[in-house]
């Protein structure tokens, strides 16, 4: 009886998890969208595809975006493997695709011909979407999206707010992703200083929200 709990709670962990991954990449595609510099991440996974392009690889955001996420996950494995869980692998298989599919079903909005107001609006929502689905995958335990499990790790280890590391890790993203021709502008200085804070804000309610919803669905 106690095995089944634990493995009921494991899927509900997963799933929850699942949620979260999916709010936290409607944000991103919004920053994808709004064409004002994507998120710091993403400017990354930008320049690389460009220079996957030029190589004569032509392959979409979203597949380059899962191939950089598996090289994280290798690198942790190596460095300490506590940290990747199935909730990891999930995020990796699972996150490029959801950015795919966001992107198809809201090309047709026309945010990226809005006036400049709009685009920032649609960015600083974007951001907040961001934020909190991040946090939700964070506080489900099931696992961490590779990227983000940077900043949870170099969190963890040296004591600082999730929040400060993020902003490091975020403009580490964008200086090795600029260099590569990945595209930054506003949305992306929003993002890189956005983000960390407002994850920190959302974790209090992320957490009671996986609480409830463990007590609620995990008996």
């Amino acid at each position: 009886m106690k095995d089944r709990t634990k493995v009921r709670e494991s899927i509900l962990r997963l799933l929850i998890l699942f949620v979260g991954l999916t709010i936290a990449h409607l944000g991103v595609t919004l920053f994808l969208l709004a064409d004002q510099g994507a998120d710091p991440f993403n400017v990354l996974i930008q320049g690389l595809r460009l220079l996957l392009e030029k190589a004569g690889l032509f392959l979409t955001h979203g597949t380059v975006h899962m191939g950089v996420c598996f090289l994280i996950i290798l690198i942790l494995l190596l460095a300490d493997r506590r940290y990747i869980k199935a909730g990891t692998v999930v995020c990796m298989f699972c996150g490029g695709p959801i950015i795919d599919f966001f992107t198809w079903l809201l090309q047709r909005t026309g945010i990226g011909q809005a006036a400049l107001p709009v685009k920032i609006l649609v960015l600083v929502l974007g951001c907040g979407i961001l934020a909190f689905g991040m946090t939700i995958v964070i506080r489900s335990e099931a696992g961490t999206g590779p990227n983000d499990l940077v900043t949870v790790v170099i969190s963890e280890k040296s004591g600082l707010r999730f929040g400060i590391v993020r902003i490091a890790a975020d403009f580490s993203f964008v200086l090795v992703g600029f260099l590569l021709g990945g595209r930054f502008g506003i949305g992306t200085i929003i993002c890189a200083f956005l983000v960390g804070p407002v994850a920190d804000f959302c974790m209090p309610a992320s957490s009671s929200f996986v609480s409830r919803c463990l007590r609620r669905f995990g008996r």
